[in-house]
């Protein structure tokens, strides 16, 4: 695997860098001034002492940009190994564990009701890989459109149920560990129409309610709030009582490929894509998402907010 580049030598080479520029700048003001103060031709040095100045400064914001772009790669790429890392895992895992059934089930016989939790275990690698292919396709489809100007007004309840019913299904756990009211969402679905289409919420909602979910298992207690806003906004609010996000990576969560800890030591699935498409297709809408702290804690909230349709 190729090594991981870090980030501590090109801030370390920027910071002297700029350092260097100022210092010899400053200096060079000092010895222009004093020169265009003794000199009788006082104006041909204070022309060249401004061309000079701006010059420096160009050069100093300069060096400023490319470290902050070189920076900005350089994590970039650390995301994207971290990316190739889980994709690699996620196919890795559920493909072995297929080969292991398959061989088990061809070499040997086997009891009928041991074949029946092999089929049951096959199936849920299969959802598995189907999931993480449904990931990549949809966070290429979101990268390449252009965002739609108006149009489609959705039901909002009838989606939260969708990516409710679907979640519950994937992870087996009980429809009361994610609490949604039925009737009061079938009701607001009638009365909170928002702008965008129902393709893009059901990915929006499905990623937020699959992480809230995933990140508090074995036990997950999961609510999904639905209330509307002033100036014609709609707010979906869904916490967790998972581990939670520190402060200073909520928004950062939103990047692409970006996961919090190392890969290599992670044992929940994921490939990093599911927050940033969410981010992704709300900024689209013209909507925002933020992340919260659960009070009182642990956990977390995600905050949705759309624009309501007409």
């Amino acid at each position: 695997m190729e090594p991981r580049r870090s980030l501590g030598w090109p801030i370390l080479l920027g910071v002297v860098l700029i350092g260097s520029i100022i210092a010899l700048g400053v200096g060079w003001v000092l010895v222009s001034i004093a020169a265009a103060l003794g000199s009788e031709n006082a104006a041909f040095y204070w022309a060249i002492l401004g061309v000079g100045v701006a010059l420096l400064v160009l050069v100093l914001v300069g060096v400023i940009i490319y470290l902050a772009l070189t920076i900005k790669a350089i994590a970039l790429s650390q995301r994207q190994s971290n990316f190739i890392d889980s994709v690699t895992h996620e196919l890795k895992s559920p493909l072995a564990s297929l080969k292991l059934y398959l061989q088990t089930l061809t070499r040997r016989p086997v009891p009928p009701e041991q074949q029946a939790d092999f089929h049951r275990f096959m199936l849920k690698d299969v959802e598995r890989l189907d999931t993480l292919i449904d990931h990549l396709l949809d966070a290429a489809k979101t990268l390449q459109r252009r965002p739609r100007r108006g149009g489609d007004a959705t039901a909002l309840g009838p989606v939260l149920l969708q990516a409710r019913d679907g979640v519950v299904r994937r992870y087996g756990v009980p429809p009361e560990c994610v609490r949604l009211d039925v009737a009061a969402a079938s009701a607001a679905g009638d009365e909170l129409r928002v702008s965008g289409r129902e393709a893009d919420l059901e990915i929006v909602f499905r990623n937020l309610v699959d992480n809230a979910v995933k990140y508090s298992l074995p036990d997950p207690q999961v609510r999904i709030d639905v209330a509307p806003l002033d100036r014609g906004r709609v707010l979906v609010r869904v916490s967790d009582n998972g581990p939670g996000i520190p402060p200073a990576e909520r928004q950062n969560v939103f990047g692409r490929f970006v996961r919090l800890g190392s890969e290599l030591e992670r044992s929940t699935p994921g490939t990093g894509l599911g927050l940033f498409l969410a981010h992704a297709i709300v900024r689209q809408l013209r909507g925002r998402v933020v992340a919260k702290g659960r009070q009182p804690g642990p956990g977390t909230v995600m905050e949705v907010e759309l624009r309501a349709a007409p």
